[in-house]
Formats: structure tokens, C-alpha cells, sequence
């Protein structure tokens, strides 16, 4: 049995206007055994949120529920959390999402990592209570390069991010290496802070055990973002590019990740400039930055190459069901 079988988790969730899903998250992380606290920190809500958030409380002394009276974005409201939390060990949990029953006993079997993830079942229009597959509890280590790699999206291809996993993380690890959330992000914040993770050194396992619920929805706030967000996240790589310690390998990989953030920033901030200001506007904007042009010209095909396909096509509802992040080898039921 590994060491830290006999450890403790806080959850941490952050949420904003999640009065009809935080129940069910709260719940579901209470449920857990080995879960001694769950921090909700209710981000600037408008609706009911910290009231369900405080009826969900299942009277154990686990929940703690703050409220901000301005939105400040989820990376300083899980630093909040993180800062008057004790547990030795910290998971992420998103306000609509949920655990599986069981879900951290696999990975706290594990030895030898400072984060380590398991499956995610992505569900699509939920009806009914729903089971993952049970797959084979196998483990493996993600490099920073692969993790990296991994948040190069591809148009066509399922959303199958590796930072849309939710590592259970060693506060020891962080504390040790200052690791806290950057509160300017508020897009792309959980990359940025498990690349600087990796990039200290972080042991980062993943097994395909799947305990993790993540339920898609057409409204899904994961895909809405400012176009200063982008810059943001861009300018996250130039920081993490600043570190001498990095491999070749890593620095390559890093920077394609910078490139291909930054040409989605140049394609908004021109569809900017020609929404608020026109045509003329916008062709300034080009001559007067011409090295953006290739990224603009190339990500405007490849728009109108989409809608001519979407038009062609007969319009597509969310399916049913649930698919799963990481491809797994099903478990032998006994």
C-alpha cells in the first residue's frame, strides 16, 4: 500500500451562477471516504448558488463555503481555497461536474507522484444516472512534452485535451515549489499551472481507472473567452519559455503550443478590429502588423471552410451517452 493511501484530499470547487449543478458536485465529492474537506468558493454569483452550495451539506464539519462579492475568476478563487485548506493532498472539481463513486481509491494505491489523474467520461444529455466502464487500473507517467502535445487542439478531432484532466496534486510539491494558479488567466489557467508543475519536476502519472463525470452541454462556458484571453495564454508560454532549465525537446514542443495560441489571437483581434471599427480598420490593422497576416489569411479559410461544411451537412444535436478521454483496456469482471 503506497504511503500516501492513508492521506486526506480537500476538493476544491470554483463556480460562478452554478445553482442547478452544485449540489450534485458538492454530494458526490462528500461521498468520498478519503475526501476530509470541500471547499466551494462561490465566485461573484448573481443567482442562489451559495445557498444550494450550503444545503448540500451533509453535516460531517467537511464543507466550507465562501462567497466573493466580486467575480475574481477561478484561478484566485482556487487559490483561496488552497490557502485556507490543509489537506495534504488537493483535487479539482468543476461545479458541473461529479465524482463516480470510488473515484480516488486507485490513484491513492499509486506510489511515486506529486499529480496523478485518472479517466474522464464526458456525458452527453444525462437522463438518468449513469456508469463508467471499468477499465484496467493501468498507470503510466506523462512527460511535459506529451502533456504539452497533448493541448494542441486540431480542428476536426474531438476535444481529447490532457488538460482536461483533473489531477489529485501534493500540496507539499506546490508549497515547495510556490505553485499557485495565475490570477490574470481566466482561460487556459489549468494548463498553465500543471506545465509549471511539470516543468519543476512534477512526477505526473495517469491511470485509465475512470472516476471522473464531465457533463457536455451546448452552452458549455469551457468555449467562451475574450480575445485578451488568448494573449493571456500565449504570453503564459513566453514565461514558461524563460526557464533555462528546459530540454530541447520541451522548449520545441512549448513553442508550437505558443505559435498555435498566438495565431487564434491574431485571427480574434482582427475580426475585432473589422466588427467595431470596419473594413478599412481592419486592413490597417494588417499592413501595419504584416508578419500576423499568414496566421489571419490561413485561420479565416479555414473558418469559411467549416461553415461551408456545417451548411453542406445536416445540423447535428449532442449525442447521447458518454465517450471517455483516454483509450483504456476494459477490466475482467469478476
Amino acid at each position: 500500500m503506497a504511503e500516501n493511501a492513508s492521506w486526506t484530499i480537500c476538493v476544491i470547487i470554483a463556480v460562478k451562477n452554478g445553482a442547478e449543478t452544485i449540489g450534485i458536485a458538492i454530494q458526490s465529492a462528500l461521498n468520498e471516504a478519503r475526501v476530509s474537506e470541500v471547499v466551494v468558493v462561490d465566485d461573484g454569483s448573481t443567482d442562489s448558488t451559495a445557498d444550494v452550495a450550503r444545503k448540500a451539506d451533509d453535516k460531517s464539519g467537511r464543507l466550507t463555503v465562501v462567497s466573493f462579492e466580486k467575480n475574481r475568476g477561478p484561478s484566485a478563487a482556487r487559490n483561496h481555497a488552497i490557502a485556507i485548506s490543509t489537506a495534504p493532498l488537493i483535487g479539482i472539481l468543476d461545479a458541473d461536474d461529479f465524482f463516480f463513486p470510488g473515484r480516488f481509491a486507485p490513484m491513492l494505491e499509486e506510489e511515486g507522484w506529486d499529480l496523478i489523474a485518472d479517466n474522464i467520461a464526458f456525458i452527453y444529455q444525462p437522463s438518468e444516472p449513469v456508469r463508467p466502464e471499468r477499465f484496467e487500473t493501468r498507470a503510466r507517467t506523462m512527460s511535459l512534452v506529451e502533456f504539452v502535445e497533448g493541448n494542441i487542439s486540431k480542428r476536426g478531432v474531438k476535444r481529447g485535451e490532457t488538460g482536461f484532466l483533473k489531477p489529485v496534486m501534493s500540496r507539499a510539491f506546490l508549497d515547495a515549489h510556490g505553485l499557485r494558479y495565475d490570477e490574470n488567466m481566466r482561460f487556459g489557467e489549468d494548463y498553465d499551472f500543471y506545465a509549471r508543475a511539470l516543468a519543476k519536476g512534477a512526477r505526473y502519472k495517469v491511470i485509465e481507472h475512470c472516476g471522473y463525470g464531465a457533463i457536455v452541454r451546448q452552452d458549455s462556458l469551457s468555449s467562451r473567452h475574450h480575445t485578451d484571453d488568448l494573449r493571456k495564454f500565449y504570453e503564459a508560454d513566453d514565461a514558461l519559455l524563460a526557464d533555462p532549465a528546459l530540454g530541447e525537446e520541451e522548449r520545441a514542443v512549448i513553442v508550437r503550443h505558443r505559435d498555435h495560441t498566438r495565431d487564434r489571437y491574431e485571427l480574434r483581434a482582427f475580426l475585432d478590429v473589422k466588427s467595431q471599427a470596419g473594413n478599412g480598420a481592419a486592413i490597417r490593422h494588417l499592413l501595419s502588423r504584416p508578419q500576423v497576416l499568414p496566421a489571419v489569411a490561413t485561420g479565416i479559410f479555414l473558418d469559411k471552410l467549416d461553415l461551408l461544411r456545417a451548411r453542406s451537412s445536416k445540423p447535428q444535436a449532442l449525442p447521447a451517452g458518454m465517450r471517455y478521454l483516454l483509450p483504456g483496456i476494459p477490466a475482467v469482471q469478476k
